[in-house]
């Protein structure tokens, strides 16, 4: 994503200039040596004028409105499925520079339940996506499938059988329960029953400036049980749509009532 991002940086700003230069300086040129007659525009000149208008608005919407990504794991389960396209926020948390992801303008803060998309510090060049659990100050702790925020636990409900599609079929069987945090409930997926070993229970203490996120399928997702905090200046938006699903593996191809669905 962020090779694609540079290109269309670089191509967006290369067709431009192209343009202006030869708007201010070369047409007036080529129409003077012509006279009468009118010399034919280089092609390059034509291809920078046709598709720089095209460039730039792909690049404002990509870099500041909304931006498309897709679901490739199941670490978001049962809220997101592999094969979700979906939308992200991108001025939801601040306007940013594209490539550098630099914020110029703050404009928010993430919630205790927002679904973020985020470059991890461990792999900068990847985008991510999971909750956010814990905030700046917080004490986050995960214990027997339990997530206690500053010693309070999230509420839960009674653990109903998960029947999965397609690439996530794998996941039949499991847990689907609903976790309720302040302001909010979504669903999470459990597979590890109450006091089995849990590699990912431990506490920890959430720095300022950083955010504790975890995947809503709770044994398969790396996430900030094992790599520590995310720092804020790796968001790359809040996710708050589904506009697409896409999976060869389940019957139909296309889960067409996942399109158009609200993140929660």
């Amino acid at each position: 994503m962020k090779w694609f991002e540079l290109g269309l940086v670089v191509l967006t700003f290369a067709s431009g200039i192209t343009w202006l230069l030869d708007r201010l300086f070369f047409a007036r040129r080529r129409a003077q040596r012509a006279g009468l007659l009118e010399e034919k525009e280089p092609i390059l000149v034509d291809y920078a004028r046709a598709f720089f208008p095209v460039l730039f608005v792909v690049l404002i919407l990509r870099s500041f409105i909304a931006e498309p990504f897709r679901i490739p794991s199941s670490s978001m389960m049962p809220t997101l499925l592999i094969g979700d396209f979906i939308l992200v926020n991108k001025f939801s948390y601040g306007i940013r520079l594209p490539v550098t992801n630099r914020k110029v303008v703050a404009l928010g803060e993430p919630e205790r339940g927002d679904v973020v998309v985020f470059r991890p510090p461990h792999h900068p060049d990847q985008d991510w996506i999971k909750r956010v659990v814990g905030l700046p100050g917080d004490v986050v702790a995960y214990r027997d499938n339990t997530v206690y925020v500053n010693g309070e636990p999230f509420a839960y409900g009674e653990p109903e059988r998960y029947v999965g599609v397609g690439r996530g079929s794998d996941m039949t069987g499991a847990g689907l329960i609903d976790e309720t945090m302040p302001g909010r409930t979504h669903q999470v997926l459990e597979t590890r029953r109450p006091g089995m070993l849990d590699p990912g229970e431990g506490e920890w203490r959430v720095p300022e400036g950083e955010y504790f996120v975890m995947g809503d399928n709770r044994d398969r997702s790396d996430d900030s049980r094992f790599w520590g905090t995310l720092p804020e200046s790796q968001l790359r938006g809040k996710a708050f749509l589904v506009w697409m699903n896409l999976d060869s593996s389940a019957p139909g191809w296309i889960d067409w009532s996942r399109i158009g669905s609200r993140i929660p």
